[in-house]
C-alpha cells in the first residue's frame, strides 16, 4: 500500500517557489510556463513545479521546468513507488532533479556527469585555454558582468542577438528559440547576472546567462555572434564566471554537452575541476493507461514517456 499522497494544485508553481534559488524562481517558472505544483507528502513535504500536460489520446501527464529545478524539500528523498499517484489523475511524471542534495526522489536516473568549476580548489584551466584567453585580452576583448535586472536594453539586446545566432548555426529545436519576454523574464529574477564579452569600441558579440540555485552559479544559456567565431570568447566567458563564482563562496556548473563526451562536454571539461551527477525521474503514475497509450509505439527505447515518441513517428 503506498505510503505518501500526491496533490496537484493549479498554481503555476506558487507552491513550489524559493528564495533564492532561481530554478524555483516565480520569474523562472513563469518562464518556462510552469502550470501546477505537485505536491508530495513522503513523509515531510516537498513541492515540485510542474507543466501539465495533454496526452494525444487522452489523460495527462507532467514534465519539470528546464535546467536543474529539483523540488523545494526540507527532509529525506521519497521514494516514488510509495506514492499513492491516482490523485494526481497523471498518467506520466518526468522529474529533472537539482544538481546537489536534496534529491527530489530516491534513485533516478544518471543523465550526465557536469563539469563543476570550483574556485576554492586548485583551477582546473588548461594551459592551452589559459594562453588563449591571455591571448583575447591582448586583442581587446573584455568582459563585462552585471546583475540581470540591471542589464540595459541594449546588453540584452546584444546578448540575444548572439543566442539566437547560436542557435541558427546549430540548428537548434523550437525549444530553444527564445522570445524576448523569456529573457527579460529571466534576467529579471533575483540571483541572475549578464556577462557579456566584446572589443573595445565595439559591441559585445557573445554572452552568458548565469544563476544562483542550489550552492552553485549555473551557467544556464550563452551564445557567440557569427563575426566573433574567430576568437572563441566563450573561453574568455567561462574564465569570468569563474571568477564570478568565487567572488559569491559558490562552484560553478558549466553543464555538460548535449551528449556525455561530445566536443561540447570536452570543452567544458578544460575548464572544470570536479564533476557532479545530473539525474531525473521517470515516473509511472498509471500503469495501465501508459501501456494502452505505449501500444504500438517500436525503436523508442530510453525516451520517455514512450506514448510521446509514439506520436512523433
Amino acid at each position: 500500500m503506498a505510503g505518501a499522497t500526491a496533490t496537484l494544485i493549479e498554481d503555476g508553481g506558487a507552491a513550489a517557489s524559493e528564495e533564492g534559488h532561481f530554478f524555483r524562481s516565480p520569474h523562472f517558472l513563469r518562464a518556462e510556463g510552469t502550470t501546477h505544483s505537485l505536491i508530495v507528502e513522503a513523509p515531510s513535504e516537498l513541492a515540485l513545479p510542474v507543466v501539465v500536460r495533454d496526452i494525444p489520446g487522452g489523460g495527462l501527464d507532467a514534465i519539470s521546468p528546464y535546467g536543474y529545478p529539483g523540488a523545494r524539500s526540507a527532509g529525506p528523498a521519497a521514494d516514488p513507488r510509495e506514492v499513492d499517484w491516482r490523485t494526481t489523475g497523471l498518467v506520466s511524471l518526468f522529474v529533472r532533479d537539482r544538481v546537489g542534495d536534496p534529491p527530489a526522489f530516491a534513485g533516478g536516473t544518471e543523465r550526465a556527469q557536469v563539469q563543476i568549476a570550483d574556485p576554492a580548489q586548485p583551477s582546473g584551466v588548461r594551459k592551452r585555454l589559459r594562453e588563449q584567453i591571455r591571448r583575447n585580452e591582448r586583442r581587446g576583448w573584455s568582459i563585462g558582468v552585471e546583475p540581470g535586472d540591471q542589464a540595459a536594453p541594449e546588453d540584452r539586446a546584444a546578448f540575444e542577438r548572439a543566442y539566437a545566432e547560436t542557435m541558427a548555426r546549430t540548428g537548434a529545436p523550437e525549444r530553444y528559440l527564445f522570445k524576448s519576454s523569456y529573457f527579460e523574464e529571466l534576467l529579471g529574477a533575483d540571483g541572475a547576472w549578464l556577462v557579456l564579452a566584446g572589443r573595445e569600441g565595439e559591441r559585445p558579440s557573445a554572452g552568458a546567462i548565469a544563476v544562483v540555485s542550489d550552492g552553485h552559479l549555473h551557467y544556464y544559456l550563452g551564445g557567440t555572434a557569427d563575426e566573433a567565431l574567430g576568437d572563441s570568447p566563450m573561453k574568455n566567458l567561462f574564465a569570468s564566471m569563474t571568477s564570478l563564482a568565487g567572488e559569491l563562496g559558490l562552484a560553478l556548473n558549466l553543464g555538460g554537452g548535449i551528449e556525455p563526451g561530445d566536443s561540447l562536454d570536452r570543452f567544458k571539461q578544460g575548464f572544470a575541476n570536479a564533476t557532479a551527477p545530473f539525474r531525473t525521474h521517470e515516473i509511472v503514475c498509471d500503469e495501465e493507461a501508459y501501456e494502452r497509450l505505449s501500444r504500438g509505439s517500436t525503436g523508442t527505447e530510453g525516451f520517455f514517456p514512450r506514448y510521446r515518441a509514439a506520436a512523433r513517428s
